[in-house]
């Protein structure tokens, strides 16, 4: 039997969290040059989340855990709110490579109130090094008691990374067709919208994708719609603009701005749209980083946003101010994160709560 079938459904970011997931980060050659700085941005990451919940850490030994305890200990965390977990794994892009929790919405008592969907992870069809991070979603399922469901089409596995979907809890998710679809880097060879839309719906509890077109130029997963727009409520959508016409993100952005108009609740009602520029563009040995406000992360009482030493930072955090109105918004500095080629959302995955 499916997910959806025993009532469950994926929640929106914004529903109440049980814990925040990341992975430390050890693998130095996803930040060259900039490594020494990465563990102070992780623990300015829980620092700020642990007092709103607790902060689940995978971590791949010993002495890795002792560095990161003594780190975190400096900045003021308090022990009590974070739990280590010692596994192995290939990358700390926690939100593509771990499980996407999905909780039971039919009211019943006869069934774990949350359960884990465990999609294939491939690391973006790009990299060879990925078995490890496999793994996660079902060391995360036997640590918790969780069940968990592995989506297969005709025997084979299906891929899907968190970042790569966006959902409002209510049976709606946001996509790109660059990611999904397109064969130029491809997940699942192959299947096809409707067909994948249809494990989407089995394994997700979905009901619709609104498809957008394309994710911003630097982007190593190739189209994660974490970056271009996410929704902050069941009728409410930020989305990334850049008014240069000159700027290569120019014409993607306009696009997938242009089908957010035409998109319609389940209801026949458009949505709320909030625009949210991009940064000034970043580049390191000439080659440009995806850097993008929309790599938020919603948390109990906060939310985490990505900023860049740029004068547009506080136009993004007080635009987000407005949309969260009973959460604190905090800037996060990602000029190292970033050039790992991702940044906040990409490094945490929320727990929902029962």
């Amino acid at each position: 039997m499916t997910p959806r079938s025993l009532g469950y459904r994926m929640p929106a970011e914004w529903a109440p969290h049980a814990a925040t997931w990341i992975v430390w980060p050890h693998r130095r050659d996803d930040w060259p040059g900039r490594f020494p700085a990465v563990p102070f941005a992780f623990a300015e990451i829980v620092r700020v989340l642990s007092p709103h919940e607790p902060v689940r850490i995978v971590i791949g030994s010993e002495s890795q855990e002792a560095q990161a305890r003594a780190l975190l200990e400096s900045v003021g965390v308090d022990p009590g709110r974070i739990r280590f977990h010692r596994w192995p794994t290939d990358r700390s892009w926690v939100r593509d490579s771990g499980p996407i929790f999905v909780r039971r919405t039919d009211g019943g008592t006869d069934l774990p109130p949350i359960g884990i969907t465990d999609w294939a992870f491939t690391a973006w069809a790009k990299y060879d090094d990925w078995h490890r991070d496999d793994r996660l979603p079902s060391r995360v399922s036997k640590a918790l008691g969780l069940p968990a469901w592995r989506p297969r089409v005709d025997g084979a596995r299906v891929v899907l990374e968190g970042g790569a979907v966006d959902g409002d809890g209510a049976g709606t998710l946001l996509a790109t067709e660059e990611c999904l679809l397109s064969e130029v880097q491809p997940r699942n060879p192959g299947l096809g919208r409707e067909r994948l839309e249809r494990v989407l719906s089995d394994f997700l509890g979905v009901d619709r994708v609104v498809w957008l077109a394309r994710g911003i130029v630097g982007d190593d997963t190739h189209g994660h719609v974490d970056d271009v727009a996410r929704f902050v409520g069941e009728r409410t959508i930020v989305a990334a603009r850049e008014p240069n016409p000159e700027d290569p993100n120019h014409s993607a952005l306009e696009e997938n701005f242009a089908r957010l108009r035409r998109a319609v609740d389940p209801l026949g009602r458009p949505y709320d749209l909030v625009e949210l520029p991009m940064p000034s563009a970043l580049a390191y040995g000439g080659q440009r980083v995806p850097a993008s406000y929309l790599n938020f992360y919603i948390a109990n009482g906060t939310v985490l946003v990505p900023t860049f030493n740029d004068p547009l930072d506080r136009v993004a955090l007080a635009a987000l101010q407005k949309v969260f109105q009973n959460r604190t918004v905090v800037g996060i500095h990602s000029g190292d994160l970033i050039w790992g080629l991702g940044s906040i959302h990409c490094l945490t995955q929320q727990e929902p709560a029962p």
